[in-house]
């Protein structure tokens, strides 16, 4: 059997009071602390915006002239395209002109008088069929001469005969049509030479084929000459 001596009652609350207050205190230490540790980080967040770091430079003037040598390559590969460009249309611009010497030279040389004393002859030259802005319009143009003598002007009219394709089906259609069989535009009288433009129209789901021109003399049924083009 253990006897124990009694601790007294106020030594007891006095040892809760002291035992309280310590941990109060630590409490508050462990607070402000934190305070501190809070507004330590705060300040270096503050300095580096304030002062932000400083880049490295060597890098970046590295940077800089890499990025200028991309824009010098870029500006270099533009200019050797528009340069291109420019070739490629030239080249297009003297075939065409090259193109048009030839025609202008056999069109003059249709035109020079020959030694023969037969009859005066009609050539076709430049017929072109193409098709227009619009949908089912077609645009033709020719040029007819006069070769030999030329003892008078050549008189007579032309007829075109346009060959289609229509619902799966090959169609012909004649020009000039019955309402304009007596215009002005399919007449010839010409000495040297005479230029014929006009245009057609067809259905919107037809495709004009070729076209042929056929030269008349005056007071005869048959065809002077003929001549067909394909539609472009």
């Amino acid at each position: 059997m253990a006897v124990r001596a009694a601790i007294p009652w106020y030594w007891r609350w006095l040892g809760l009071i002291v035992l309280a207050a310590a941990v109060v205190a630590l409490s508050r230490l462990a607070y402000d602390y934190k305070d501190k540790l809070d507004g330590l980080a705060l300040d270096g967040a503050a300095r580096e915006v304030q002062n932000p770091p400083v880049p490295d430079t060597r890098a970046q003037q590295e940077l800089e002239v890499l990025r200028g040598q991309l824009t010098q390559s870029e500006r270099q590969l533009h200019m050797e395209r528009a340069a291109y460009a420019d070739v490629v249309k030239q080249v297009k611009t003297l075939t065409e002109e090259n193109a048009a010497l030839k025609e202008d030279l056999a069109f003059f040389q249709t035109l020079m008088p020959s030694g023969s004393k037969e009859g005066a002859g009609v050539a076709i030259n430049r017929f072109l069929v193409q098709n227009d802005a619009l949908p089912g319009e077609y645009r033709y143009r020719l040029l007819l001469t006069q070769t030999g003598q030329r003892a008078k002007d050549f008189q007579g009219s032309l007829q075109f005969v346009v060959s289609l394709q229509q619902d799966n089906k090959k169609v012909l259609m004649s020009l000039p049509t019955e309402d304009d069989h007596d215009s002005k535009a399919y007449r010839l009288n010409f000495r040297f030479y005479q230029r014929i433009e006009g245009t057609f129209r067809v259905a919107p789901n037809a495709v004009v084929k070729s076209m042929q021109v056929r030269v008349f003399e005056s007071g005869s049924r048959e065809p002077r000459l003929t001549q067909t083009a394909n539609a472009s």
